[in-house]
């Protein structure tokens, strides 16, 4: 998970990428960068940190230009966290190109051979992004027509980055020179959305992870970029688009909706809030029917994301809802934290209990997942400590069962606590004394309610179906390898899982 931010303005276009990035800075906390285009000459700044923290005034002032791409990453366990790590990525042939990735590869130790030996370009880092880089400036050497491009070359480039990659990737890339240009993958996993803003000098376009980007700096939000399309806004303005995959389709990533994206965001057509308040109803109702009269005195969300999914879980079993938790917002998300001690010692950092919401209660915390299980079990720790009677522990989404292999850092399934281990034990292991969790039938009617059109969805990490196919137990067994040997990988993440009882199906 990753932000991606790409602008074409009739004006300086620097502070609109920064604040751009700021608000999706929930998408990563690691690193950050900018590049901007002065007509062929690029400038670009990225280093380790908050978005806040990377850029100071004399970076700004280097980075001119009306055309500009921005990423932040996230860290994820076995990936290299570096400044040559950091996006985006540069390479000056063919012509110049700067891109920035949201995803993740299953096929970068195929792809990497096939440019050393066939395609004769060099790969510096272990990034895949770097890799998709490459396999875009091979493309595009290929389509290119003599010394100049045109929509139709970089079109017919991006159809060949299809028919080569494998995988989730959100793109924003700039061709020196040439102007925007922006991408999803066939299977539409990973978000972009296309924003315009009307101007006194033309019209402004922008690509963006979430909508909410776009909403805050004034552009409107146009559409969603449909998995294998390409976007080209060229250097004058003009804007282009190209259907570049054969029969693509629509899967977006429902972990998005339950923990990834911003409430007000909307993707593919879907309120995440309103997702939200929709999966807290129905695990309302699983509650009611699973234990028609629990004594539960008062429900609390962890914050921020549960808040949603808690008020309508309160509203259907009708008890009281209270806010328990104080959150520090300047500690990052947990979930994301490079390591598991990292992750353990960040959560008492990040949420102080109230005692007077829970002495002498018996209480039912919502949470919006359970992945490792690492902050659900201090939580449980400090209600109790705080004097609660009982402590229920509810999560809004399925049990996490499986490694996300398409940029979400969930790992081995030996980390992921309900591996192996029905609801009464993940109860005994967080220290609860009982956990709930929602269906996934439910999950998926939940969010389609907001957009029936949508058939599907990557639900990977709850089901174990991944739906690009190329990814097999020799896959995740060698990740798995990679991360206990301490080597690094791309950019989106070692999400992997044990060789035995992997229990996943792949679509070829």
């Amino acid at each position: 998970m990753c932000g991606i931010v790409g602008i074409v303005s009739k004006s300086p276009v620097n502070q609109l990428l920064y604040d751009g990035l700021t608000v999706l800075q929930h998408r990563g906390q690691d690193a950050a960068g900018i590049v901007t285009a002065d007509g062929r000459t690029f400038h670009m700044h990225k280093d380790k940190g908050l978005v806040r923290d990377v850029f100071r005034t004399r970076d700004m002032r280097n980075l001119t230009g009306t055309m500009g791409i921005a990423h932040c990453r996230y860290p994820t366990a076995g990936s290299a966290s570096s400044v040559a790590e950091s996006q985006p990525f540069y390479v000056n042939s063919p012509f110049g190109i700067v891109l920035g990735h949201n995803g993740n590869l299953v096929n970068t130790p195929e792809l990497q051979r096939e440019l050393f030996q066939d395609d004769l370009r060099h790969v510096n880092t272990s990034s895949d992004s770097e890799v998709l880089l490459n396999v875009l400036a091979h493309e595009l050497t290929l389509s290119a027509k003599g010394p100049r491009l045109d929509p139709e070359s970089i079109f017919s480039a991006v159809a060949g980055v299809h028919r080569r990659a494998k995988g989730a990737y959100a793109i924003v890339a700039m061709i020196a020179g040439y102007g925007l240009l922006a991408f999803r993958d066939p299977h539409g996993i990973r978000p972009l959305v296309i924003g315009k803003l009307e101007t006194e000098n033309g019209v402004e376009f922008m690509v963006a992870s979430e909508s909410v980007a776009i909403d805050t700096l004034g552009f409107t939000v146009m559409r969603d970029v449909a998995p294998g399309e390409a976007i080209l806004v060229d250097s004058s303005g003009n804007f282009f688009s190209r259907q570049c995959a054969v029969n693509p389709s629509l899967n977006p990533c429902i972990f998005e909706y339950v923990y990834l994206a911003r409430p007000d965001s909307v993707i593919d057509g879907i309120s995440v809030y309103e997702t939200r308040a929709l999966m807290g109803k129905s695990l309302g109702e699983l509650i009611k029917r699973q234990v028609p009269n629990i004594d539960i005195d008062v429900v609390i969300p962890i914050p921020d994301t549960s808040r949603p999914s808690a008020v309508e879980v309160a509203q259907v079993l009708g008890v009281k809802y209270r806010e328990g938790f104080v959150k520090n917002r300047y500690i990052g998300r947990t979930f994301i934290m490079p390591g598991q001690a990292q992750r353990k010692k960040s959560v008492r950092q990040k949420l102080n209990a109230m005692g007077v919401e829970f002495k002498g209660k018996n209480v039912l915390l919502v949470d919006d997942s359970i992945v490792r299980g690492t902050t659900s079990k201090e939580i449980v720790q400090m209600a109790r400590e705080c004097g609660a009677l009982k402590v229920y522990f509810a999560s809004a989404a399925p049990p996490v069962r499986f490694p996300n292999v398409y940029g979400i850092d969930m790992p081995t399934r030996s980390e992921l606590i309900a591996t192996g281990r029905n609801a009464v034990e993940i109860a005994q292991a967080i220290g609860a004394d009982a956990v709930f969790y929602q269906e996934l039938s439910d999950l998926v009617a939940d969010v389609r309610r907001c957009n029936p059109q949508i058939k599907n969805f990557d639900a990977s990490c709850f089901d174990g179906n991944y739906i690009t196919g190329g990814v097999s137990a020799e896959y995740l067994a060698g990740i798995e390898a990679s991360r206990l040997d301490g080597e690094t990988r791309g950019d989106e993440g070692s999400n992997e899982v044990n060789q035995l009882d992997l229990g996943f199906t792949t679509v070829d």
